[in-house]
Order: C-alpha cells, then sequence, then structure tokens
C-alpha cells in the first residue's frame, strides 16, 4: 500500500521554499565531504560571544579523557557568570545525522534555554561517522558525560540535576546515552529531552516510506546516516540499541523523557514508537507530534506559530523539571 504524503503547515512549507536547495532533501555518501564544507552564513556555528548572551555567561573549551583506547573529547561548557551555588546542567549532544557538525550546532537555542533556569550546559564534540562507527560516537558522549559528573563541583553543577538533551542525531544519542547510563550504572540523571531523535537503523516505517523525497533529511538521507555508523549491519538483526535505541526491548528505569517530531517527517513513526514503549514499560514520556512538521522545521521557521507552540510545551515540562 502506498501512503500519500503528509501536507506541510503554510508557514513552515514558504520557509522551506525560501531556502530553495540550500537545505537538501536527500543527502547520499558522495555529499558528505560537501555538506561539512557548506558555509552558509545563516547556519554557521555561534561565536563565543554569542553564546555569552551579552556578558549573562561564560563560554570555556576543555579537553578531557575520552573512552578507554580512544582519543580525547572536548567539551565546549558555558556557565552562567557569577552563579553563587550549584546549577542545574544542560548535557547537550548536537545534531547532524551521525555525519556532521560539532559541538557548537544547536548551542545558540540551548544556551538560551538553559538561561531560563541558571543552568552549566555541557556540549560533547564526538566522533562522526564514517571515519569512527558504533560504537565510537556514544562511547565519546558517553565518556563525557561521566567526566562532567565527576567533576560536577568544579563546574559549579548540583550532579542531582543534570539533564541530557540533543536534536535529531544528537537525540538518539542522548537516548542511547540514557541506556547507557541506565545499564553501567553510571552518573544519575534527571530528564532526556530527546528533539526530533534518530533511533531507528531499519529505515522503514510508514512515515519513512511516505516522506521519500521531501522536506529535511529523507529516507535517503536517513540511509547515508546509519549506512555510515553501521556500515552493512545497518537494518540487520545484529544492531545494538547503544546503536540505535529503537531497537531496544527494554525501556524500564530511564529517566523521564521529553519527546517531539514533526508529523510530516522521516522520524515520525519511530519517536512515537519509542515513547509508546517507555509507556508500555511504566516510564514516563512527554509526546508531542507538531502537525505539518518537517525535520528540524523549528530552526528553518522559528517565527511559525507551530516552531512557537513547540518551543512553549518543551519549555513548560522543563518548567516542571527544574522546578
Amino acid at each position: 500500500m502506498t501512503h500519500p504524503p503528509v501536507p506541510f503547515d503554510p508557514e513552515l512549507a514558504a520557509a522551506l521554499a525560501a531556502l530553495g536547495d540550500q537545505v537538501p532533501t536527500a543527502i547520499t555518501p558522495d555529499m558528505i565531504a560537501a555538506a561539512r564544507q557548506a558555509t552558509d552564513p545563516a547556519m554557521a556555528p555561534p561565536t563565543d560571544e554569542e553564546l555569552s548572551l551579552g556578558g549573562t555567561y561564560t563560554v570555556a573549551e576543555r579537553v578531557v579523557p575520552g573512552p578507554a583506547d580512544a582519543p580525547d573529547i572536548s567539551l565546549l561548557i558555558c556557565t552562567p557568570a557569577g552563579a553563587d551555588s550549584a546549577c542545574p546542567a544542560i548535557y547537550y549532544t548536537h545534531g547532524g545525522g551521525m555525519i556532521l557538525g560539532d559541538n557548537r550546532n544547536g548551542m545558540a537555542g540551548m544556551v538560551e534555554i538553559a538561561a531560563r533556569y541558571g543552568a552549566v550546559v555541557v556540549s560533547v564534540e564526538y566522533r562522526l561517522a564514517p571515519e569512527t562507527r558504533h560504537p565510537g560516537p556514544i562511547e565519546d558522549v558517553y565518556a563525557g558525560l561521566v567526566w562532567t559528573a565527576k567533576n560536577a563541583a568544579e563546574l559549579g553543577i548540583d550532579p542531582d540535576r543534570i539533564l541530557i538533551a540533543g536534536g535529531s542525531a544528537g537525540g538518539g544519542l542522548t537516548a542511547a546515552l540514557g541506556l547507557l547510563a541506565r545499564d553501567r550504572g553510571g552518573p544519575a540523571v534527571l530528564g532526556q529531552l530527546l528533539m526530533c531523535p534518530m533511533l531507528d537503523d531499519r529505515n522503514d516505517s510508514v512515515s519513512a516510506e511516505q516522506m521519500a523525497g521531501r522536506g529535511v533529511w529523507d529516507r535517503t538521507a536517513n540511509a547515508t546516516g546509519w549506512g555510515a555508523l553501521l556500515g552493512d549491519a545497518a537494518g540487520g538483526p545484529d544492531v545494538s540499541p547503544y546503536a540505535a535505541p529503537a531497537r531496544a526491548t527494554d525501556l524500564s528505569g530511564l529517566p523521564p523523557a521529553f519527546i517531539d517530531v514533526g508529523s510530516a517527517e522521516t522520524f515520525r513513526d519511530e519517536d512515537v514508537a519509542y515513547a509508546t514503549a517507555i509507556w508500555q514499560a511504566g516510564g514516563r514520556a512527554e509526546l508531542h507530534v507538531w502537525p505539518g512538521g518537517y525535520h528540524g522545521f523549528e530552526a528553518f521557521a522559528p517565527a511559525a506559530a507551530v516552531s512557537q507552540d513547540a518551543k512553549a510545551a518543551r519549555l513548560r515540562w522543563l518548567d516542571r523539571l527544574f522546578a
């Protein structure tokens, strides 16, 4: 059965049309190198000055130990200036389909959110695929969280109030981080903020099929990302849940989750299924499916009504979590 595509929200559709070919729908392996060199000023990573929010935050890079027998990793740390007591923290993992980006991507929005709660933000630099395949990226992310928790006092962080957060591939890695921290008895995590997370390497859902060739990060791009991370194992029977959290068979004992996704994007069905599986395991999850939203719509159309609704819902959940 063929499924017709979900229409985009009119405001979001107009924003996407204005971008033209600056944001390709599909990415193939031969496009990875060029995508990493893209220099569109509108998508440039934020500077230290921008992240300081006019002096409200101090910005520093720290190089800390990586996983055993692996290179050190870099953490971008934004700290409220003049804080006189331990702060909550957001441990952030950037997106980019496992193949693109660095620890500044998405940080402007993350620091803006953190400022509402006087929170520290720690953004981890992880090795990208295909140069580094699973488990390299998730082990980098885990090592950064362990270091952050162990050094919470030095960083001015309350170790009992560390939220993990990420978008797209970073959302998938964040979900995997929650599983790994649970299974290894790792740092306690207050909650997990999973924004349009990339969770399932099988890439065979109805939403993946019906949105192929449309919007941002379609089924072809998704196959490129998973293939880079997993090689020939992608879609096969032996994929670890720490690579693709949708493969997990036990979602009990996880921190409270917030999951959001657009109705018109590849990840819709796998994200809804993940929230459902958390509920079925007796866990806590808040799920939002934004009508007519394509992947990453907030970044491309921040003033659209549906983008404002998505941001507000996220803040309401964080208000309750950090209360």
